[in-house]
C-alpha cells in the first residue's frame, strides 16, 4: 500500500499546484491565525478553486468555534476536518456529528504515557495523527519543525489511520516511517524554502522519499 502524504500549510494557489502535481493525497489549510501559514476561509477556497480534482483538503483548526468551522467548509469544501487543540473526545464528537465530515484529531506525543490518548480518541474520529508535542512555551500546537522518538508509536494499538507529523523532512522521512510503522506522514516546514513559503522540489523530494520513488535523472 502507496503511504499516504499530507502536505499541510498551504497558502499559495503555486503551492497546491506543487503538492498536486507531485501526487499528494492531502492538502492542508491551517485556519489558526497565529501560524505563519494561516489562511482565511475566503483565503482558502480561492486557493482550492485555483486546482480542479487533486488531493483532499483538510483544514486545520485549533479549539474552534462552530461559526468558524461553518465559515471555512462553506467557502473551502473541506474533505476533512483536523482538530489541532484540546477538543475533548467529547468535543471532538460534537464536530464529527454536526458536520458530517470526517474528522482527524492530532495527538501531541512526547513519552509513552501519551498514547493513552489514543484509546481516548478514536472512537470518535475518522482518522489520526500523531505529532510531536510542543514544548511548554511554544505559541504552535504543531508545525514547531520537532520529531518526537518514532518508535514509540509501535507501542499501542492506533486502531484508525493516522499520519505521523513532527520535523519531518525528504532527508528523515523514510527512516521515520520505518522507524514508526506510519502508513501515512504530514509536512508543513519540512517542505519550506522560508518560514511559511512552500517549495516545489522539496515537496516533490518529500514525496518521493516517503514513497520510495526513484528521482528522475536531470534531462540533458
Amino acid at each position: 500500500m502507496s503511504i499516504e502524504v499530507k502536505i499541510c500549510g498551504v497558502n499559495s494557489p503555486e503551492a497546491l499546484a506543487w503538492a498536486a502535481e507531485a501526487g499528494a493525497d492531502f492538502v492542508g489549510f491551517v485556519f489558526f491565525p497565529a501560524s505563519p501559514r494561516a489562511v482565511t476561509p475566503d483565503q482558502a477556497g480561492a486557493i482550492s478553486a485555483s486546482v480542479e480534482g487533486g488531493p483532499r483538503r483538510v483544514g486545520l483548526f485549533v479549539d474552534p468555534a462552530d461559526a468558524l468551522l461553518e465559515a471555512a467548509l462553506a467557502a473551502a469544501r473541506l474533505d476533512v476536518i483536523q482538530l489541532h487543540g484540546e477538543e475533548s473526545p467529547a468535543r471532538v464528537a460534537a464536530i464529527r456529528a454536526r458536520f458530517g465530515v470526517p474528522v482527524m484529531k492530532a495527538i501531541g506525543i512526547a513519552t509513552e504515557a501519551d498514547l493513552a490518548q489514543i484509546a481516548a480518541y478514536a472512537p470518535v474520529v475518522d482518522r489520526l495523527l500523531l505529532d510531536a508535542k510542543p514544548p511548554p512555551d511554544a505559541v504552535l500546537p504543531g508545525g514547531n519543525a520537532a520529531p518526537f522518538e518514532w518508535r514509540l508509536a509501535r507501542l499501542a494499538p492506533i486502531p484508525k489511520p493516522w499520519l505521523l507529523a513532527g520535523g519531518l523532512t525528504p532527508v528523515n522521512v523514510a527512516e521515520a516511517i520505518a522507524a514508526s510503522g506510519a502508513p501515512g506522514v504530514d509536512v508543513s516546514s519540512g517542505v519550506e524554502r522560508a518560514r511559511g513559503v512552500k517549495d516545489a522540489a522539496l515537496i516533490r523530494d518529500f514525496i518521493a522519499a516517503a514513497r520510495g520513488w526513484e528521482k528522475p535523472a536531470p534531462s540533458i
